[in-house]
């Protein structure tokens, strides 16, 4: 079987039900996976009802999990309904993320905990999970920012947050190759979102916009098939995270 090859495979995606995870969802479906769709609350129900209803009406098969993953136990949960439905889970992928940009001296204890549960302690644990629960050969990947390579003020709990998902795919890297899983991160540019615009004026909007060198922000139709890639034919790129922006930043 070609490693592309995603018919009868069970993808499991945290944050599945729009944004860069909807199409992620979409796609693996559309190529024969089977996929577990996880969403936080109430507000995106909607959402995640319109994702498996295009599923499902393109023939495809697919389970909806809401849950809060910063109480642990769901995560595990998460990976309980997946496995019970589909008998197991062989690519996980973690879309989750919180953006706040605030100045440092203005962040307070509540903010910094709040973006260090979603963004640093649901990753380690959803890892983790992940690496006990995937078959054999399952891939792994988290969704980070490019804002991990730039010299800027304002985003210090967001990148900051994020920036120990690197060491967490290089230590799992490591710890569960040896089941031939391999782990990645990608850090893609400001994404035209609404997960982007609720923290910009539009003279920052203006500015991103320049500011990679192939100009606008970066479209989740350009991260997707990466994203695919990684957890398919380019299983060999592991414990590394990947910059994807139009030359937003660079190591």
């Amino acid at each position: 079987m070609a490693r592309n090859d995603l018919k009868g495979k069970v993808v499991l995606i945290t944050g599945g039900a729009k944004n860069l995870g909807g199409l992620l969802s979409r796609n693996f479906a559309t190529k024969g996976a089977k996929v577990a769709i996880h969403y936080n609350s109430e507000s995106t129900k909607s959402d995640a009802e319109k994702t498996l209803a295009d599923i499902t009406k393109s023939g495809g098969e697919a389970l909806l999990f809401q849950a809060d993953l910063t109480d642990v136990k769901n995560i595990t949960k998460l990976f309980d309904a997946a496995i019970k439905q589909f008998g197991g889970v062989d690519i996980a992928i973690n879309t989750v993320g919180k953006v706040m940009k605030k100045p440092f001296g203005e962040t307070t204890e509540e903010e910094y905990d709040s973006m260090s549960d979603i963004n640093s302690k649901i990753a380690y644990f959803f890892i983790q999970e992940a690496g006990k629960r995937l078959n054999d050969n399952g891939k792994i990947n988290t969704i980070v920012t490019s804002l991990l390579a730039a010299f800027t003020g304002y985003y210090s709990t967001y990148a900051g947050t994020k920036a120990p998902v690197e060491h967490f795919t290089r230590a799992a890297s490591k710890e569960f190759g040896s089941r031939g899983i391999s782990v990645t991160a990608v850090a893609p540019g400001p994404m035209d979102t609404p997960f982007f615009y609720g923290q910009e004026s539009d003279d920052a909007v203006a500015y991103h916009k320049s500011a990679s060198d192939l100009g606008g922000l970066t479209d989740i139709k350009d991260i997707a098939p990466l994203v695919e890639f990684l957890v398919t034919d380019g299983w060999w790129i592991t414990g590394q995270t990947i910059f994807a922006n139009g030359g937003y930043t660079t190591r």
